[in-house]
C-alpha cells in the first residue's frame, strides 16, 4: 500500500495489478533522452517512477534514451547522473541505456518485416506527411511502396544497415491502419537513416529506431510493468501496446500517462532552454534563474523541497498551472527550521559610534537559529566594534511614515548589542551621506532589555574591522508572463524575458564567519531573506528565496 501522502490514479492501477496477479514485483523506469539538462518538470517523472517502485518494495531502472544521436552527448548523460544522485533518486535496478538495445530493436524490425507487418519506403518526409494527411476522419493514402513483399523490404532494410542509402532516401514504416482516427497508427516510421556518430556506438550504426518503436521493447526487455509517462504520450499508447503485442505477444509493459508540471513564470521547453543558454542570455544551464535541477542546485534549493513541491502538486491526468511562490514556500519553510542566521549589511552605510574606545573588540552571542533549538538555542560569537556597517535602508534624516527605525535623535537597538543613539550625519560636497554618527549606551550590552528600556527598533550590523566583502545577487523570476504556455504562437518567448530578472549588489558586508561558506550551505541573513555561495565565482551570494511572501502552503 502506497503512503497516504503518495496515493493517486497510478497507485490504484498498480494495486489493482497486484491484487490480481498479473505483475510480481513493480519495476518502473525514468527514459531521458540526454540533450539536454533535467528540469523541475522531469523531476515529477523521476519521483513518481521513483516512489511508485519505492512504495510497492519494487526496482527503479535509469535509462538513456539515446537513439536519436543528432543532439545528444556525454555532457547531457553526466548532468543527468548528478541530478538523480543529488535528487537521492538511486535507480535501484541499474542503469542502462537505449543504444545497448539496438542489435535486438534491429531484430524486432526484421521480425515485422518477415510478418508483413512493417515496409521500406521511398517517400521523402514532406511526401509522407502529404500522403497521411491531418484529418482523422480521412484515411490517408496508401505509400506506392506500401505493397512490396517481405523479401523485398528485408534486403532494403538490410541495405539501409549496410549504409548504402543517404539520410531521408529510405525509412522504415509499420503497416498498421491507414484509417485508424489515431494518427499515430497510420503506418508509423520505425527506422531512418542518419550518418551521424553516436556518442557510445561511434559510426557502428547509420540507422536508428524512432522512439515509438524502441522505447516499448527497451521497457519489455528491461522487465518494466508499467511504462509512467507524461499525458503527451496518451496518444501514443495504442501505438506502444501494437508494437508489444506485434513483437513479444506480452500483455506488459503497461504504459500509464499522468498530467506534466508546468510552473509559473518559466518556460520547459528543451529548445528553448537552450537558445537561451546557446544566446548566452543566462549563465548556462545551471544559472539560477533557469528551471534546471542544476540551476535549482546553484540557486541553493534542496532535494526534499523540489519532491516535496512536486507531491504536494499532485499526480493528476488534467494539465494545470503551479505557481512558483509554493516551491519557494516549501524551501522557506524547510529553511526556517534548516538554516543558520547570519548577518549581511546589503547596502551598507557606516554607523560610527563616537562614544566607544577606538581600539576595542568585543563579542556578542548571537543565535544560530533560534527556530531550530528554541529551547536551548546555539550561538557563536560576532565582533563588535566602534565603526559598523548597517543597511542604508535602516536610517533616513527625513523617515517616511512609521518608519521605525535610525533617524536624527532617535534610539534603535543594534541586534544582540547596545541601544544607540543618532546625533549627526557625515555628508560629502554632493551631499551623499558618508557616515551617521551615534553613541551608544554601554549599559545596554548583549541585547538585555533588563533595564526596562523600549526603542522604536532594532537593526543589524556588522564590524567594520571584522567583515567580508561579497557580491550579492537578487534572483526573480526569469519570465513577466505568468503562464508562458499561454502566450501568441507568433510572438516571441524572448519578449516576456524580465529584465530584473537578476539584480547585482556589488560591495556587501557579511559577518566574518561566513570566511568558512561552501556552495551548498544555507544561511538566513537576517532581516534580508535566505543566501548560499555560488558554485561558480567565489565570493558571490545567491538569494535563494525572499524571507517572507503571501503564498500561503
Amino acid at each position: 500500500m502506497a503512503d497516504e501522502k503518495f496515493s493517486n490514479f497510478i497507485t490504484e492501477i498498480v494495486e489493482e495489478d497486484l491484487a490480481q496477479g498479473k505483475v510480481k514485483e513493480i519495476h518502473t523506469r525514468f527514459p531521458p533522452e540526454p540533450n539536454g539538462y533535467l528540469h523541475i518538470g522531469s523531476a515529477k517523472a523521476i519521483f513518481i517512477n521513483y516512489m511508485v517502485a519505492k512504495s510497492y518494495g519494487g526496482k527503479f531502472n535509469l535509462r538513456f534514451d539515446d537513439t536519436n544521436p543528432a543532439r545528444e552527448g556525454d555532457e547531457y548523460v553526466q548532468s543527468i547522473l548528478k541530478d538523480l544522485e543529488w535528487l537521492g533518486a538511486t535507480p535501484s535496478g541499474g542503469i542502462y541505456y537505449g543504444s545497448d538495445y539496438f542489435d535486438q530493436c534491429y531484430a524486432y524490425a526484421e521480425k515485422l518485416i518477415a510478418d508483413g507487418k512493417a515496409y521500406v519506403d521511398d517517400l521523402t518526409r514532406e511526401e509522407m506527411q502529404e500522403y497521411r494527411g491531418n484529418d482523422a476522419g480521412k484515411p490517408s493514402r496508401p505509400s506506392p511502396y506500401r505493397s512490396r513483399t517481405p523479401e523485398e523490404n528485408l534486403a532494403l532494410f538490410h541495405r539501409m544497415r549496410a549504409g548504402e542509402f543517404a539520410d531521408g532516401e529510405k525509412t522504415l514504416r509499420a503497416k498498421i491502419d491507414l484509417a485508424s482516427p489515431n494518427m499515430n497508427l497510420r503506418d508509423p516510421a520505425i527506422y531512418r537513416i542518419k550518418h551521424v556518430a553516436h556518442h557510445r556506438q561511434g559510426d557502428a550504426w547509420c540507422i536508428y529506431p524512432l522512439y515509438d518503436f524502441a522505447h516499448p521493447l527497451q521497457d519489455a526487455i528491461e522487465g518494466i510493468t508499467h511504462s509512467l509517462c507524461s499525458l503527451e504520450f496518451l496518444n501514443h499508447r495504442p501505438l506502444y501496446d501494437w508494437v508489444i503485442a506485434n513483437t513479444l505477444g506480452a500483455e506488459f509493459p503497461k504504459q500509464r500517462e499522468f498530467a506534466r508540471l508546468n510552473v509559473t513564470n518559466t518556460v520547459m521547453s528543451k529548445r528553448y532552454l537552450r537558445e537561451l543558454v546557446e544566446k548566452q542570455i543566462v549563465d548556462g544551464w545551471d544559472d539560477p534563474r533557469m528551471p534546471t535541477l542544476c540551476g535549482l542546485r546553484r540557486r541553493g534549493y534542496t532535494p526534499s523541497s523540489i519532491f516535496t513541491f512536486v507531491r504536494d502538486a499532485g499526480v493528476s491526468k488534467s494539465d494545470n498551472l503551479v505557481d512558483m511562490r509554493q516551491l519557494e514556500a516549501v524551501l522557506r519553510a524547510e529553511l526556517e527550521l534548516a538554516a543558520a542566521r547570519r548577518v549581511a549589511v546589503l547596502e551598507p552605510v557606516k554607523l560610527v559610534l563616537d562614544n566607544y574606545p577606538a581600539e576595542k573588540t568585543e563579542f556578542f552571542a548571537l543565535p544560530n537559529n533560534p527556530n531550530k533549538d528554541a529551547n536551548d538555542p546555539s550561538t557563536r560569537q560576532v565582533a563588535f566594534t566602534g565603526e559598523l556597517w548597517i543597511d542604508r535602508n535602516d536610517f533616513f534624516e527625513v523617515p517616511p511614515p512609521k518608519f521605525k527605525r535610525l533617524t536624527l535623535g532617535s534610539e534603535v537597538r543594534l541586534m544582540g548589542a547596545y541601544i544607540v543613539k543618532c546625533t549627526h550625519v557625515e555628508k560629502d560636497d554632493a551631499g551623499n551621506i558618508l557616515a551617521v554618527h551615534a553613541t551608544a549606551d554601554l549599559e545596554t550590552g548583549n541585547g538585555n532589555p533588563a533595564d526596562g528600556r523600549k526603542v522604536r527598533g532594532t537593526i543589524h550590523w556588522v564590524s567594520a574591522a571584522h567583515c567580508l566583502d561579497a557580491e550579492v545577487r537578487l534572483y526573480n523570476n526569469l519570465f513577466t508572463e505568468s503562464n508562458m504556455n499561454a502566450i501568441p504562437e507568433e510572438a516571441d518567448f524572448k519578449d516576456y524575458l524580465n529584465p530584473e530578472s537578476v539584480v547585482t549588489v556589488q560591495g556587501a558586508k557579511l559577518e566574518e564567519s561566513l570566511s568558512g561558506a561552501a556552495p551548498g550551505d544555507r544561511f538566513q541573513f537576517v532581516r534580508t531573506g535566505y543566501f548560499t555561495p555560488d558554485s561558480k565565482t567565489p565570493g558571490v551570494y545567491n538569494r535563494i528565496v525572499t524571507l517572507k511572501d503571501s503564498f500561503k502552503l
